[in-house]
């Protein structure tokens, strides 16, 4: 039971109940913690507030009460999370970035200094003693989502801040205090929102807008975002200190804070890249979602953040880092890429994130180099199991309140 929590979210969640008590369920109640549903439905009024109150619930940056149905889809508004964004056919040269413009990004290099935990090599590292109760639990909820089959997303992009004046948001329901930053963001030019070809966020989605900005050591991640006309509505925008290395057990933007994850992680150093498994390795842990239904109330280190779910007592903690076992025959799966793919899961192992069914998040090819044609397929990795993962234990859980207290800027 939640004792502790912010005005804001008091607010909502007695309106939640309300809710219930007339429909017998919460459904148009945006707290973020489930991924939104793919592509299709209605526009978002305004801000992109909750969809058709009788579809699944939106969300993506933080807790919701409401865990009892799980998400439609997975990693984004992608209409079809079967096909990679972008097309071409095999990888050029990796090791070329692409030509400037504000809305492109090499799709490869470290967003944070070495030393950050999803750069953390865990090869060695023993299973936590609970490891196969938690497997356990998982096969028992039916193992991943989407039918128990690890398909990949390919929805979401990063961009490049350039020249371009950073542009102030209206929040919307999706925008939560203290967890979220109400500050101005860039929108470089020809950039794009989640799942979309421009800024507008008309799938009804997650609509995550992620912008890099190098040269002032922010990363700018946003749940939500809307362009319409000459009105950037926004929901929760967490951004970034690029200029230190995150650890394990500093807190990150603060405990029991969301972000533009459910999780409180940052979500551009967990997206594997076209150019990266072109070029042979992903350097770095990986972004992977769960339904709701196979997760339990609370997170584990690094995790700052979790969200009313309904997994049993054996089941895992939002934030749970998982490694593909060592002995996996990584050379048995169907193609190079998704042999790279496994290989960064033994060393460096993979973070739940955000609750839904799409398992794995790979990032768009609009603006990187290499593209997945030919590269890597959604279902290349179908062939793994939740029983090939082990847990891989950072600390003990933490109870779930929402009282979240912000960390500050560090420069």
């Amino acid at each position: 039971m939640v004792i502790m929590i912010g005005m804001h979210r008091l607010t909502v969640f007695v309106m939640a109940i309300q809710l219930a008590a007339c429909t017998g369920e919460i459904t148009s109640t945006v707290l973020p913690g489930d991924e939104a549903p793919a592509g299709g439905g209605p526009a978002p009024v305004g801000g992109g507030g909750s969809p058709d109150a009788s579809s699944d619930p939106v969300g993506g940056g933080g807790g919701r009460p409401d865990a009892s149905s799980d998400p439609v889809g997975g990693g984004g508004s992608n209409p079809d999370a079967s096909v990679p964004v972008g097309g071409g056919g095999g990888s050029p040269d990796a090791g070329s970035p692409p030509v400037g413009g504000g809305g492109t990004t090499t799709g490869r290099g470290a967003y944070f200094p070495a030393g950050s935990w999803f750069y953390t090599d865990v090869s060695g590292a023993s299973p936590s003693p609970s490891s196969a109760q938690v497997i356990g639990s998982l096969r028992n909820a039916g193992g991943w989502g989407n039918a128990d089959r690890l398909q990949i997303d390919f929805s979401i992009d990063v961009l490049q801040a350039d020249a371009s004046a950073k542009r102030s948001f209206t929040t919307t329901a999706d925008f939560f205090s203290p967890d979220c930053d109400h500050v101005p963001m860039p929108l470089p030019a020809g950039g794009n929102i989640e799942g979309e070809s421009g800024y507008a966020c008309t799938g009804n989605g997650d609509c995550h807008l992620i912008v890099s900005s190098p040269g002032e050591h922010r990363l700018y991640e946003m749940w939500r975002a809307n362009v319409q006309g000459s009105t950037f509505f926004g929901g929760c925008l967490a951004v970034w200190d690029t200029s230190r290395a995150p650890t394990l057990n500093d807190g990150g933007r603060g405990l029991q804070c969301t972000s533009a994850d459910a999780a409180g992680f940052p979500i551009a150093p967990l997206l594997f890249t076209a150019d990266e498994v072109a070029a042979g390795e992903i350097p770095h842990a990986i972004r992977f979602i769960l339904p709701n239904n196979r997760v339990r109330r609370g997170f584990a280190p690094p995790a700052t953040h979790g969200t009313f779910t309904t997994g049993d007592a054996a089941a895992p903690f939002y934030g749970v880092h998982l490694r593909l076992r060592p002995d996996y025959p990584v050379d048995q799966l169907p193609s190079a890429g998704a042999r790279v793919v496994a290989r960064a899961m033994q060393r460096y192992g993979m973070y739940h994130a955000d609750g839904g069914n799409i398992a794995l998040t790979a990032q768009s090819d609009r603006h990187t180099t290499a593209k997945w044609a030919g590269l890597l397929g959604p279902r290349d990795l179908a062939a793994l199991r939740v029983e090939d993962f082990q847990v891989i234990d950072h600390g003990a859980p933490v109870n779930l309140t929402l009282d979240c207290t912000r960390a500050p800027l560090s420069n």
